[in-house]
């Protein structure tokens, strides 16, 4: 639960950091390709080669494509679409999909984990529902793909890990970042424009985005992943909104209802607590 805690508080400060200076600014391509390039950089000396199979290998370049490449594109291109408000509302939905995958994953499904991601998404939608923009509807679509492509990664890095305990992450989280890396150097060939940023502020901010929210915070994530139930990892899902909104206000001074943030907050909190009833209970039948 602390890495994903960890993890929650780093990325809090990505959604005003796109949405403030690069969306619109840089090529949301060539921002992508530089967020997981510096990412495999740093993992990639740590990578062992023979960690694990070549079958083993491709799963892990799958799930780090999905997860981190084109759920980056798709992330990216929503920022164009939407206000970084409007993006947080349409992250709630994210926790649903984490449950009913890994539900599908294991072939089972348990319904008492679903009502807590569902309290947890009331809570987002408290904090977070506002007018929205009337042309939204293709912005909602985009941040759809979005969570579904976030929540499929985590939940199948999990379901990697959970028969190969006695892998180290260290030794073969270099294979995530590669197929990350080939999946968005395809779509900046195709899409893209070969323009770099030369702004110094665009410059730090994807270098923090790469090595910080990027390199170290998908690390941490998918470890926390891995050693949670998919109910915590549902609910955690959604404390990056309040996380998010919390850093908008303090450091750019966007208006917010603080009122509906601590009420928000609170059913939020109640979920984590629900969840732990919930889990007790199953334990002991």
């Amino acid at each position: 639960m602390g890495y994903l805690i960890v993890t929650t508080i780093m990325w809090s400060l990505s959604f005003s950091l796109i949405g403030v200076y690069l969306a619109g600014q840089v090529d949301a391509y060539v921002s992508v390709w530089i967020r997981i390039a510096l990412a495999a950089v740093v993992f990639l000396p740590l990578l062992r080669l023979k960690a694990v199979k070549k079958s083993e290998a491709l799963q892990l370049m799958g799930i780090g494509g999905i997860q981190l490449g084109l759920m980056y594109i798709f992330y990216y291109q929503s920022f164009l679409l939407l206000t970084v408000p409007e993006v947080l509302v349409f992250t709630v939905f994210t926790p649903i999909y984490v449950t009913l995958i890994y539900d599908a994953l294991k072939k089972q499904f348990n319904p008492l984990y679903l009502v807590s991601a569902f309290v947890a998404v009331i809570g987002a939608l408290v904090i977070r529902y506002d007018n929205l923009t009337e042309d939204y509807l293709i912005g909602f679509l985009v941040v759809q793909c979005s969570n579904l492509c976030f929540a499929f990664g985590q939940v199948g890095y999990k379901y990697f890990k959970e028969s190969r305990e006695e892998m180290a992450q260290r030794d073969i989280f270099g294979w995530f970042y590669i197929g990350a890396l080939v999946v968005v150097t395809i779509a900046w060939a195709i899409w893209g424009k070969a323009e770099l940023p030369t702004d110094p502020t665009q410059i730090g901010v994807l270098l923090w985005l790469g090595i910080g929210a990027s390199g170290l915070g998908y690390f941490l994530w998918n470890r926390g992943a891995s050693q949670v139930d998919p109910g915590y990892l549902a609910i955690m899902n959604n404390a990056l909104i309040p996380a998010g909104l919390i850093v908008n206000v303090t450091i750019w001074n966007r208006d917010v209802d603080m009122t509906r943030l601590i009420i928000g907050g609170a059913i939020i909190l109640l979920a984590l607590f629900i969840h732990s009833r919930i889990k007790r209970k199953t334990v002991k039948s």
